[in-house]
């Protein structure tokens, strides 16, 4: 295999047996089949949009289809074989609908026609088509690399397109735009200017999603509420979810009322409990652990039942728990039980199995739930707070956590901005400094925890309000980013604030090392990326700019 996706992949790339992950090449591959086959699929779609068609089948399938071959998602080869099957048929319906509705089905690239077969002998041959390697051979590093942030900056949409499509929320257009910029990969274009463009594109794009994914969480949830959430554990039978998906949270905080377990959030659903369609339900217990890099101590010391959402998952058997932890949704290990159809029974009789926590844990809580329908709620405060001079820089200091050292860097930042300076923070990466005491303004905590990694819409909505009340552009804010990257949900946020033209950004621990030191240049060039350094030098340079 060889993988470049994320931040785990070491030395350039993991081109082994097994990934740093644990994903095998077996499943690698797969992976890199399915995508070439959904690329074709999109052909057919984007072809049929531009004459007046669509299916919705189709757009259902396509990001939950992209969004397994996230990093750490789904390690089951038998439901890639099953995928893959899937994928072939739906290209093949994508097709007939172009051709029903009069779409020019000439010149086709070549995921619109290739057949990789569907049984485990006919993809293992098939393969090599669909792998990196030969893109890199054929093309060079430089324009492969600017094809994979594309790539990848649309797993990260996908993902959170299909966090919304469950919780019904859904656009035709924005089906439309996936599909068309699918399509042109399809076409393994060559052209940088072209593939910086869709680049940027592929950020537009992604912010609609968020737009959709945060309208889908809000609709049916209400918007967070500033909560001090639990972060130690009750006595009781327990149930613990991880991942990104409220939908499921709720379905199982339902299925277990009145039967005597607590529910605890894990990693990215820390937010959920903010929510105050969720943080109704009593049995509603906290949060326990940390973020994801550490779940195989927290699952493993985690007296009850475990349900992986979305991603991160790693490896169950070598704690050994993997007789207690459920998969749900497009989440995948070979061996677990999977949830079909949100039925949580199975989790359930599982938790009423263990023992459960014999006491309650020492109290503690932190603060959570400044949402942008919060923050902007106070708006006139924090302009006063600005205006005044009681704040004097924002920091959005967040983004994927990872165990890749460096990445403490994060911490140090946090701990190191000045007093007169609120912190903005999102996804896990808030996990490596938000039990830190790091004091108040007139009030108001400095850490303002805004949500999950998709909630840096919040983030930017609150920053572009802000410029708006104070007559000036974002890029002339006292705004600072330090910005923590992992896998591809973090590139699609990148791309993102690329898109919106956001600058300076401070990238790390290190800088996607599937781009070649050229593309990094013309993004360095362009929107002044910076790669993270010592975090006090850091600072500095951005209190000198401010």
């Amino acid at each position: 295999m060889y993988c470049v996706q994320c931040e785990q992949s070491n030395k350039g790339g993991c081109a082994v047996k097994v990934g740093s992950c644990g994903k095998t090449a077996d499943v690698a591959d797969l992976q890199d089949v399915l995508l070439r086959v959904m690329e074709g699929v999109s052909v057919y779609a984007d072809r049929a949009a531009k004459a007046g068609a669509r299916d919705a089948a189709v757009d259902a399938f396509t990001p939950h289809a992209w969004f397994t071959t996230l990093t750490n998602v789904n390690f089951d080869a038998s439901r890639f074989e099953s995928l893959i099957a899937e994928a072939l048929a739906m290209r093949e319906r994508a097709r007939l609908l172009a051709q029903g509705a009069g779409a020019d089905l000439s010149d086709l690239p070549e995921p619109a026609t290739w057949n990789p077969g569907t049984s485990a002998a006919e993809l293992a041959e098939a393969a090599p088509m669909a792998a990196i390697q030969r893109f890199m051979d054929r093309d060079g590093p430089s324009i492969t690399g600017l094809r994979n942030l594309i790539l990848y900056g649309l797993k990260g949409t996908a993902a959170y397109s299909e966090h919304a499509r469950v919780l019904g929320q859904e656009e035709a257009a924005v089906s439309a735009e996936f599909h068309r910029i699918s399509a042109f990969l399809a076409s393994d274009p060559t052209d940088m200017n072209a593939l910086l463009a869709e680049a940027l594109a592929t950020g537009g794009l992604n912010l609609k999603v968020m737009e959709l994914l945060d309208a889908a969480n809000t609709g049916r949830f209400g918007h967070p509420e500033v909560t001090m959430v639990r972060m130690t554990p009750v006595a009781g039978k327990a149930i613990l979810v991880s991942g990104h998906d409220m939908g499921d949270l709720e379905a199982i905080l339902k299925q277990t009322e009145g039967k005597g377990i607590n529910v605890y959030t894990h990693g990215e659903l820390l937010p959920a409990n903010t929510y105050p369609g969720l943080k109704a339900y009593p049995h509603l217990a906290g949060n326990y652990g940390g973020a994801w890099q550490d779940q195989q101590k927290d699952f493993a010391a985690f007296p009850g039942a475990i349900v992986m959402t979305s991603n991160c998952l790693i490896n169950p058997e070598i704690k050994g728990y993997q007789d207690r932890i459920f998969t749900a949704g497009p989440v995948g290990w070979q061996g677990l039980p999977h949830i079909e159809n949100h039925d949580f029974a199975p989790v359930i009789a599982c938790a009423l199995a263990q023992p459960g926590f014999a006491e309650d844990a020492p109290e503690q809580r932190i603060p959570a739930g400044f949402g942008r329908n919060t923050v902007m709620g106070v708006a006139d405060t924090l302009l006063g707070m600005i205006k005044d001079g009681d704040v004097k820089n924002l920091f959005l200091i967040g983004g994927c956590d990872g165990a890749r050292p460096g990445r403490n860097y994060f911490h140090d930042l946090a701990m190191a901005t000045p007093k007169d300076s609120l912190i903005l923070t999102l996804g896990c990466g808030k996990f490596r400094f938000n039990r830190e005491d790091l004091g108040e303004i007139k009030g108001v905590p400095r850490v303002l925890d805004m949500g999950q990694c998709n909630d840096a819409y919040s983030a930017i909505q609150v920053a572009v309000a802000v410029a708006g009340a104070l007559g000036c552009e974002v890029n002339d804010l006292p705004l600072h980013y330090g910005i923590s990257w992992f896998e591809q949900k973090a590139t699609a946020v990148l791309l993102t604030m690329l898109h919106l033209g956001l600058k300076r950004i401070h990238l790390g621990p290190t800088l996607p090392q599937f781009l070649t030191p050229e593309v990094l240049g013309v993004l360095v060039e362009k929107f002044e990326i910076r790669p993270t350094g010592d975090a006090r030098e850091d600072l500095a340079r951005m209190l000198e700019a401010a």
